[in-house]
């Protein structure tokens, strides 16, 4: 199964995100992909933490939804739209959702963020609770392929990497890990969380991110990358935007499972 990673450097500008998108996915079409992933926030990195709380749409209807529909169904793609800003009762919190699509447009999936990122190293100051609502439901979905194998999608969001117990509980084919990692914390940690999940679990990591420099001023890590059941790097992209492809073997998956059934011989739950 092809797979395409858009990397962006999404700006406050709802709509000029929307667009770079949508362009961005015709052109995933375009390659061949079966499936294509937005990052997290790709529809807006606003200039303050409540900018997301403005553009929050309902479950189920708004623009940015839309767009996702509309794209998978004129491009026949499954997409995963990074994550999306939904309601919540609070106009204080959103809910920070990953969105899956099939090819007709129908919604598969919604999973919304767990884990919330805090950080303040003296310099730079994050605190996600202020704006977002947490998740509290493990999601994943089943995508026929058409190379004849059903791949189970796991899906998770950035900070979310650092929990491999999420990982554990979604015993999946292919995890999903939309992001906007920090550039401090993505040069320090990005890669080796991106490999150690796909080890642990003998399953294909799938991380589209953003980054470049934004106009808020925030610079994330980007990196956005394929990672194979034993840990190697399929496809990178390191800076700006722009596609990560990579061809996903199911009987790849299959021979690594089989040669070290390491899922097999867990004791602890």
């Amino acid at each position: 199964m092809k797979v395409a990673l858009v990397q962006m450097v999404s700006s406050s500008v709802l709509e000029a995100n929307l667009q770079a998108a949508e362009s961005a996915l015709a052109e995933a079409a375009r390659e061949g992909a079966e499936l294509a992933v937005l990052p997290e926030y790709f529809c807006l990195l606003g200039r303050s933490e409540r900018d997301k709380l403005a553009i929050a749409e309902p479950a189920g209807s708004g623009p940015i939804q839309a767009m996702l529909a509309g794209a998978a169904r004129r491009h026949g793609l499954w997409i995963v739209g990074g994550t999306v800003p939904l309601a919540t009762d609070s106009p204080e919190q959103v809910r920070n959702s990953s969105l899956a699509f099939d090819p007709s447009g129908r919604q598969v999936a919604r999973y919304d963020k767990i884990h919330l990122f805090r950080f303040d190293n003296g310099g730079e100051r994050y605190d996600e609770a202020r704006t977002l609502e947490p998740g509290e439901q493990v999601v994943r979905f089943e995508l026929p392929s058409r190379d004849g194998h059903t791949w189970t999608v796991g899906l998770s969001v950035c900070y979310d990497l650092r929990f491999p117990e999420l990982y554990r509980a979604l015993q999946a084919d292919l995890l999903l890990a939309p992001s906007a990692f920090t550039h401090t914390t993505g040069q320090a940690h990005w890669e080796v969380l991106l490999r150690a999940r796909a080890i642990e679990n003998l399953a294909f990591m799938a991380a589209a991110a953003q980054g470049g420099q934004h106009d808020n001023g925030r610079r994330t890590w980007g990196h956005s990358m394929l990672v194979d059941p034993w840990g190697a790097v399929l496809a990178e992209r390191t800076e700006g935007p722009g596609l990560v492809l990579a061809e996903l073997d199911a009987r790849q998956l299959t021979a690594v499972r089989a040669q070290l059934p390491a899922l097999d011989h867990r004791v602890l739950p």
